[in-house]
């Protein structure tokens, strides 16, 4: 058989297949295809230095921290570069920051007047070495206009390009009144028509917009930023849940095998952030709750792509 029949024939579709079916695990000891953060706000009340040990100790690829930290270790005389050095210097890697609050207000006259704090929150993101930073779609209001969000997207991502070097991701909130649902992100991301428009997901809020989990295989991998994960009870209902209703991956109700093959597919290559805001999980050893996520966490991977 020469190359050319080869390459149209049964056999070498299916050994690409087979080849797309294996992803290359390069992390936890390599059992994921995806590096395993944890998001700060799963540990909460724990201070910052607690929160880096902690995913340190449990074995985590990467931290995502919360601005308001970043911003009270400076304010308390902490330098961020030197911060930024300490998490890497404890192997973690910072994929994201959370987030740009209050950056899309409603009109020019207020974009410009949210400008100083936004361009001061990437500062920060960047100074610690993060790759993004989220904006978040607020001041909610039921009338949000997704072409005024694309259109403030598009320059805060010019901004974090230029003048920070990082890159804003656009985060969609499940209970929002206004950007709630994948499709109403996706559009405002791509309306920028900015190679770099990217997204952050998360499994608690395709579930809470009802966004669902299927239409994630019509994306590409590298629009999306970072996946935060997740799982929900089956009470109560989907309209009555909120961030504190998130459990352990794998203890609740979500298709997350499925998202985690559905990732494989479309060459997702970014973390898998574990996101929780449990409020009896902050009544415990932050050790332990990290401890326990990224072992559960592990468990739904393994589970998905053996």
């Amino acid at each position: 058989m020469d190359r050319r029949t080869f390459l149209t024939s049964g056999a070498a579709i299916g050994l690409a297949a087979t080849v797309q079916a294996q992803p290359q695990k390069k992390y936890q000891s390599k059992t994921s295809p995806w590096p395993i953060a944890l998001n700060t706000s799963t540990i909460r009340p724990a201070t910052l230095q607690q929160k880096i040990d902690a995913a340190a100790n449990a074995g985590y690829d990467a931290i995502e921290p919360w601005i308001d930290d970043i911003e009270n270790h400076e304010k308390s005389g902490g330098n961020l570069n030197d911060l930024g050095k300490a998490i890497r210097d404890k192997g973690l890697s910072v994929p994201n920051v959370i987030g740009l609050w209050n950056c899309m207000p409603e009109g020019e006259e207020a974009f410009a007047a949210s400008l100083p704090a936004t361009r001061e929150r990437m500062r920060r993101a960047a100074d610690i070495g993060s790759k993004h930073v989220a904006a978040i779609p607020a001041p909610d209001r039921a009338d949000f206009d997704l072409a005024w969000g694309s259109h403030v997207y598009k320059e805060l991502l010019r901004i974090g390009k230029d003048d920070y070097g990082i890159t804003v991701a656009f985060e969609f909130i499940g209970f929002l009144k206004g950007v709630y649902r994948l499709g109403q992100a996706s559009a405002i991301a791509l309306d920028t028509n900015d190679e770099d428009a990217c997204l952050i997901a998360d499994t608690f809020h395709l579930f809470r917009g009802d966004s669902g989990f299927k239409s994630v295989r019509h994306l590409q991998g590298s629009f999306i930023a970072n996946f935060h994960f997740n799982d929900v009870p089956d009470k109560p209902e989907r309209t009555a849940q909120g961030d504190e209703h998130r459990i352990y991956p794998g203890d609740g109700i979500l298709p997350l095998e499925q998202l985690c093959r559905d990732l494989v597919a479309i060459n997702y290559q970014g973390p898998l952030s574990l996101e929780l805001f449990n409020r009896e999980h902050w009544e415990q050893n932050p050790n332990e709750v990290a401890r326990i996520g990224l072992d559960k966490t592990r468990a739904v991977i393994s589970a998905a792509l053996s």
